[in-house]
């Protein structure tokens, strides 16, 4: 699973996308929103590690996201 963040412009806020291994969109949300609905991405239980990697995440830059 891949995980990018994208930057929001004027009054759009920004996303994070998560992506599977052949790059399909698999979730699209707020990056300043509480994670929810983990479970339906096998990432349950991870949202205090997603919401760090989330702050710490560079914009435009596809990361791998170890599952």
């Amino acid at each position: 699973m891949y995980i990018i963040k994208i930057q929001g412009k004027a009054k759009i806020p920004d996303y994070i996308q998560l992506r599977d291994k052949d790059f399909v969109l698999v979730a699209y949300f707020r990056a300043d929103r509480e994670l929810k609905n983990l479970e339906k991405y096998g990432l349950a239980g991870k949202e205090e590690f997603l919401s760090k990697l989330i702050a710490e995440l560079p914009f435009g830059k596809l990361q791998a996201l170890e599952t």
